[in-house]
C-alpha cells in the first residue's frame, strides 16, 4: 500500500469568519475536546513515519490555538514541510516571526472576495480584508511563500478578476480559485452559492487569459463545480490512496469531509496508531480501489481515473455513499444537478456557527 503525501490536521473548528460555504462539518467540535500540543506532536511524527512528506495545519482557524507556535515546531521536528492555512485575521508579524522561528514553510491565505463589503458580507466579520491584507504583508516582509485561496461562488464570481489583481498585488506566487463543493455548511447554502453555467464559463474564460497572460509570475490552480459536470473528478486522488485527515478531535478520516457520511465509523488517534488507521481500518478500506463500485461504475474505462467521484457529494445527495456519484452523467441521480442548478438563485446565507 503506498504512504499518504500529505496530512491535513485540523487543529480547531474555532474561527472569528463565518463563511456559509465552510469545509468544517455542521456538527463543530469545541475546544475542550481538542487533540492537546502532545498529542498532535505524536500524530505528526506517525504521521512522518508512515511516509508523509507534509502537514497542512488547518482549521477552522488554527491561529486561535495559543499552542500555534509549539505545534508548527513539532511539525518541523518531525521532518515534515509545514502549510499554514489561514483567514490572516489573527495573524500579525510578531506571532508570524515566531512561527517562521519554529518551521513554518508555507502561508495560504483565504479571502473571500475582492471587494472589503463583500468579503465582509460572505465571512462575516469587519475589517477582515484589512487585516488580511496585513497578513500578507508579514509573510512577505518575512520571506515565506505565500498562496491565495479563492473560494469562488455564485456570490462573488464576478470579482475574479480583481481577486487575480489581488493577488498579485499582495505578492502571492500562487493563486487557487476554488469552487465551492456541495457537503456539509455548503449543501445547507447550496441555493445562494451555486452559479450559473455562464458564471462558471466567464469564470473559466478569466483562468484560461490570467494564466497565459502571468505566466512566469502567477501560477494559478482552478477547481471546478461538479454540478455543471458529465464527469466525476476523482476526489482526493481516490479514497484513502494519497491523503488523510486528523480532525480537531482526533478521528483520522480519507479526506476532510468524510464525516458527513453517516454509518462509517472512523479510528481516533486517541485509540490507535495512524500507521493502522491508514492500513487496516474499515473505513479507509470502505471505499479504496474498485471492488466496491456498483454498476455503472464497475468495468467502466472511467473507473480507475476518477475512481467513482466524491464519495460524500454521493451521499449528500442520494443518501448513498456507494452510490456512483451524481456529477457522472451515467449516474442515474445525474438529473438532481440539474435540478438544484435550476432552483439556485437566494440572497441570503446560514452561516457557519456552533449549534
Amino acid at each position: 500500500m503506498k504512504p499518504p503525501l500529505a496530512l491535513l490536521a485540523e487543529l480547531t473548528h474555532r474561527c472569528p469568519l463565518r463563511c456559509p460555504y465552510c469545509s468544517n462539518p455542521v456538527a463543530l467540535t469545541r475546544g475542550s475536546a481538542e487533540l492537546t500540543t502532545q498529542e498532535w506532536a505524536r500524530v505528526f511524527d506517525e504521521a512522518a513515519a508512515i511516509g508523509c512528506l507534509q502537514v497542512h495545519l488547518s482549521g477552522g482557524e488554527p491561529t486561535a490555538r495559543r499552542d500555534i507556535v509549539e505545534i508548527v515546531g513539532a511539525a518541523h521536528a518531525a521532518g515534515l514541510y509545514t502549510n499554514l492555512i489561514t483567514a490572516g485575521v489573527l495573524l500579525d508579524a510578531a506571532l508570524l516571526g515566531r512561527l517562521k522561528a519554529a518551521g513554518l514553510d508555507h502561508v495560504q491565505l483565504s479571502v473571500q472576495d475582492a471587494d472589503p463589503a463583500g468579503a465582509e458580507r460572505i465571512g462575516g466579520m469587519k475589517g477582515a480584508q484589512e487585516r488580511k491584507e496585513s497578513a500578507a504583508r508579514f509573510v512577505r516582509e518575512a520571506g515565506l511563500p505565500l498562496t491565495l485561496n479563492a473560494v469562488v461562488h455564485r456570490q462573488n464570481l464576478s470579482s475574479l478578476p480583481r481577486l487575480v489583481d489581488i493577488a498579485l498585488a499582495w505578492g502571492a506566487a500562487r493563486l487557487e480559485v476554488a469552487h465551492v463543493q456541495y457537503y456539509g455548511w455548503a449543501l445547507r447554502n447550496r441555493d445562494a452559492l451555486l452559479p450559473t453555467r455562464a458564471q462558471l464559463d466567464e469564470a473559466t474564460r478569466v483562468v484560461i487569459a490570467a494564466r497565459e497572460a502571468l505566466r512566469g509570475r502567477l501560477v494559478i490552480d482552478y477547481v471546478v463545480p461538479d454540478y455543471h459536470a458529465a464527469r466525476p473528478k476523482a476526489c482526493m486522488g481516490g479514497w484513502g490512496s494519497a491523503f488523510l485527515a486528523v480532525s480537531p478531535s482526533g478521528n483520522v478520516l480519507p479526506c476532510h469531509a468524510a464525516e458527513s457520511i453517516d454509518g462509517l465509523v472512523f479510528p481516533n488517534v486517541r485509540d490507535t496508531s495512524l500507521r493502522a488507521a491508514w492500513e487496516d481500518s474499515a473505513a479507509f478500506n470502505r471505499f479504496r480501489g474498485t471492488d466496491w463500485m456498483p454498476a455503472p461504475c464497475r468495468g467502466c474505462a472511467h473507473a480507475e481515473r476518477d475512481w467513482g467521484g466524491c464519495r460524500c457529494q454521493a451521499f449528500a445527495l442520494t443518501g448513498d455513499a456507494a452510490a456512483t456519484d451524481p456529477a457522472c452523467a451515467l449516474s442515474p441521480h445525474h438529473g438532481l444537478l440539474a435540478e438544484a442548478i435550476a432552483e439556485a438563485g437566494a440572497t441570503t446565507f446560514r452561516y457557519r456557527e456552533f449549534g
